[in-house]
């Protein structure tokens, strides 16, 4: 898009942050990513619904992101405009009695916000999600989950904005979920959900997600650049499983080397591109194919344009 173009689909008045031809790479937990045409940041949702009808109205595509985790922007870039909606993370209380709470979560509320928020107060049942990155809004695309419990284990509903700018609220039982993975169409953003979580002290539910978050640090690389499990897992077996069996961990092409600690994570351990990841993917899937006969599946989503050079 030429400059002119991209300037013509920020509304007047829209308040937020808008930035043209910004390096994804600064917006991802991989630090990999060549430039979004667009990048904006709304900060309340008059300007959300202003900026979503002038894209609408140009055709520009849209991406959604929550906190850029579980995600490879490709090294040219992503067409269109990115909004992200990291000022939307109110977190409040729609009704409890003394085994239950209902809690409203703006879709770009951090996980791990929602879990110590979760932690201060005694609310039980999402212990198993500490030391997953990103946003609530991404963990329930992707229907996040870890120790036996997922997203979609305590959601009640959420309330979208769909393709054609139209606000609804959707029960969860309306949303077709899997692992790792649902329904909710890719130009649809989550505005806030319904989460319903047990009572317990919060000595108890401190007490065990602590104990899992301890357990995450052992068998994970948590504190490094990576996009989290690159891999899902085939039916009855774990992928790191296979990749650390197939000879892989240490694998690395350009600046990206399959862990040491869950050969399942990719670490960027410098300047990283999007090109060294998928040759990485490729080379590493290739191995597990041969030796036990499983292609493997990704995990994480790859999006954006190849790099032209010249």
């Amino acid at each position: 898009m030429r400059s002119q173009e991209l300037n013509s689909t920020i509304p007047k008045g829209f308040k937020g942050e808008a930035l043209f031809m910004e390096p994804m790479k600064n917006h991802t937990s991989l630090k990999i990513g060549g430039p979004a045409d667009i990048f904006t940041v709304p900060h309340d949702m008059t300007s959300l619904a202003d900026l979503h009808r002038s894209l609408k109205k140009r055709g520009v595509p849209v991406f959604p992101i929550g906190g850029g985790t579980n995600v490879l922007v490709k090294d040219g870039g992503i067409e269109g405009c990115v909004i992200s909606l990291r000022y939307f993370r109110r977190i409040g209380v729609l009704h409890r009695n003394e085994t239950k709470v209902s809690l409203v979560v703006e879709a770009g509320t951090p996980l791990q916000c929602l879990v110590h928020y979760a932690t201060e107060n005694g609310y039980s049942g999402i212990e198993g999600l500490a030391g997953i990155p990103g946003s609530v809004g991404g963990a329930i695309c992707g229907n996040s989950g870890s120790f036996g419990c997922e997203m979609k284990d305590v959601l009640v509903s959420i309330e979208i904005m769909d393709g054609a700018g139209k606000i609804e609220r959707i029960n969860a039982e309306r949303i077709q979920f899997g692992y790792r993975r649902s329904a909710i169409p890719s130009d649809t953003y989550i505005l806030n959900a319904e989460v319903k979580l047990g009572t317990r002290t919060k000595e108890e539910v401190s007490a065990k997600t602590e104990r899992f978050l301890s357990e995450k640090r052992l068998q994970q690389p948590i504190w490094e650049p990576s996009a989290g499990c690159v891999f899902k897992n085939p039916s009855g077996i774990a992928a790191g499983k296979m990749i650390d069996e197939a000879g892989c961990k240490r694998l690395r092409i350009g600046d990206v080397e399959v862990s040491a600690l869950h050969a399942n994570f990719f670490i960027n351990q410098g300047k990283a591109s999007a090109s060294d990841f998928l040759q990485l993917m490729e080379k590493v899937a290739g191995k597990v194919s041969e030796q036990f006969g499983v292609m493997l599946e990704p995990e994480i989503k790859i999006v954006g344009r190849d790099r032209v050079d010249g």
